[in-house]
């Protein structure tokens, strides 16, 4: 089941375990059962002094496995194998499991230990899919904590006919209680949140009351990060806001073109651009959505940016990095059948579709990678795009004409997704040359037209263009005196991870000129 490799670096991290628990595992006679077994003898032979395995189980869901310290009412159990993405989830649900302490603020872990209810989570994930971890992580971690919470990781392709009842076609999908609670990628804190009603009030007022920052970022995306860094550096009071850090590269699967970062993966990307930020002492305010900016009233005095809690903060100079989101194909059917056939991720939701028939709205580089990445999991990809021809890279063309389960329909503009049932059955698109319409019967559409900046806060408070961009200078200037911005959201003209980061650079470079060329307002006054 593990390689050589793969069981030395278990073996090394198992070591960290330090109170002795039990992996209950129920089999049956299947192949997946029996690697199952396999996984769970090698993990218990790296550490036999603190893992024991039975295999006397009797839960419903045949293959699942049980982590279980000798005594403890937590529950936390894995319904089919969790490899792939999900390894890393095995790893961490181990040690912590064994006594070993999470990398999560101090705060967080007491908020999860008073959670009072009766919490029954189900999570489906997929083991192509690189949102997935962090939801499982989040849900294993809270049922290790908080034995007021169960934690139930389910792998959907062991588990068929499960997901086909409940009719999930998007992951990763969370159950609580039986009920939808969530889909898509979500942290601990986000979850906890949620849960802990009084949380956002107590936030706010917690946000309200701290001291104005030298250099406030909204955003913390590869720009917001760099802009962190470099502002930190210079010794000045920084803070970050962001709704999720790491912003769009959480959702992005392969990313070879870095400089000097050969390959990595979009969450380890988005991880490291945070650990990097708390390197230097910055304060980062995770799940915060900024809702108004407010100018300072006068030079030197304080820029304001409100919160969508209700809380506020303030900076004597502002960069917003608030980077940009999938844009919708805004067709009727689209948001009525989201997460019900209608995707955006291919990497995640992809094999959720085996065997069916989908589309791929979007002819551009983006778009073909995920028909191509498609056609090696479903029985069959259409491509619609509106222009008259797909306007992505000519290897990614060539790439596509040279599969067999492909068609493409260019020149052609989507009216409709269809369903039936609560889920996709159909997309409607016309000819664009002739009027003529079609209706491509299939169970899955995907996405993949490009983004959008996420400024609309924004709108009658700075210069911004049609399209909703940040007007910025070679500086990163806004058309508003002590703000800043960078990235995806601005008039840069090409939108890269690589780029974002220099702009951030060279926003908080800009700020810090800003700030020692202006005087503050209390020596304005004297």
């Amino acid at each position: 089941m593990l390689d050589d490799t793969l069981k030395s670096q278990l073996a090394a991290y198992l070591e960290r375990v330090t109170q002795p628990f039990e992996l209950v595992a129920t089999l049956g006679d299947d192949d997946t059962s029996r690697q199952m077994l396999d996984l769970l003898q090698t993990i218990q032979s790296l550490r036999a002094d603190k893992i024991t395995l039975r295999t006397d189980g009797t839960d419903a869901r045949k293959p699942s496995f049980t982590l279980q310290r000798a005594g403890s009412p937590n529950s936390l159990r894995f319904a089919g194998l969790p490899l792939g993405h999900e390894f890393t989830s095995l790893v961490l649900a181990l040690l912590w499991t064994g006594g070993h302490p999470p990398k999560v603020e101090a705060e967080v872990i007491e908020q999860i230990q008073a959670l009072d209810g009766d919490f029954n989570f189900e999570v489906y994930m997929s083991l192509s899919c690189h949102n997935c971890p962090d939801v499982v992580q989040a849900l294993s971690l809270m049922a290790i904590l908080n034995p007021k919470v169960k934690t139930t990781v389910i792998e959907g392709g062991a588990f068929q006919d499960e997901v086909n009842a409940r009719e999930i076609m998007a992951v990763p999908m969370v159950f609580l209680n039986g009920t939808v609670f969530g889909s898509g990628r979500m942290g601990v804190e986000e979850i906890v949140a949620k849960l802990d009603t009084g949380a956002a009030a107590r936030d706010a007022a917690k946000l309200s009351a701290k001291a104005p920052y030298d250099v406030l970022i909204v955003g913390g995306g590869p720009a917001g990060a760099a802009a962190a860094v470099y502002a930190a550096r210079k010794g000045i009071r920084t803070g970050v806001a962001a709704e999720r850090f790491g912003g769009q590269v959480n959702d992005t699967l392969a990313i070879e073109n870095y400089i000097s970062v050969l390959e990595t993966d979009g969450p380890k990307f988005a991880a490291a651009l945070e650990a990097h930020a708390r390197a230097y002492d910055v304060d980062i305010m995770n799940l915060q959505l900024a809702d108004k900016l407010i100018p300072a009233a006068e030079p030197g005095g304080l820029i304001e940016v409100k919160l969508a809690n209700g809380g506020s903060l303030k900076g004597k100079t502002v960069i917003l990095s608030t980077g940009a989101r999938w844009r919708n194909v805004n067709v009727p059917g689209e948001a009525e059948y989201k997460n019900k056939g209608v995707a955006y991720c291919p990497h995640c939701d992809g094999p959720l579709f085996k065997g069916k028939d989908v589309a791929v709205i979007g002819g551009g580089n983006s778009g073909i990678e995920a028909a191509i990445d498609l056609a090696g999991v479903v029985k069959h990809v259409t491509v619609i795009e509106f222009m008259p021809e797909l306007k992505a890279d000519a290897v990614l063309v060539r790439k596509l004409h040279s599969l067999p389960n492909v068609t493409v329909h260019t020149n052609a503009q989507t009216t409709e997704i269809t369903g039936a049932e609560g889920k996709v059955n159909g997309l409607r698109y016309k000819d664009r040359a002739t009027g003529e319409e079609h209706l491509v019967p299939l169970a899955g559409v995907f996405v993949q037209i490009g983004l959008v900046p996420n400024t609309e806060w924004l709108k009658g408070t700075l210069e911004l263009t049609k399209f909703g961009e940040i007007v910025i200078d070679a500086k990163g200037q806004t058309s508003v005196a002590g703000v800043f911005a960078a990235g995806d959201c601005t008039t840069v003209p090409f939108k890269q991870i690589v780029i974002a980061a220099g702009a951030g650079a060279t926003a908080a470079l800009s700020a810090f000129d800003h700030l020692i060329r202006t005087p503050a307002l209390e020596a304005v006054a004297a």
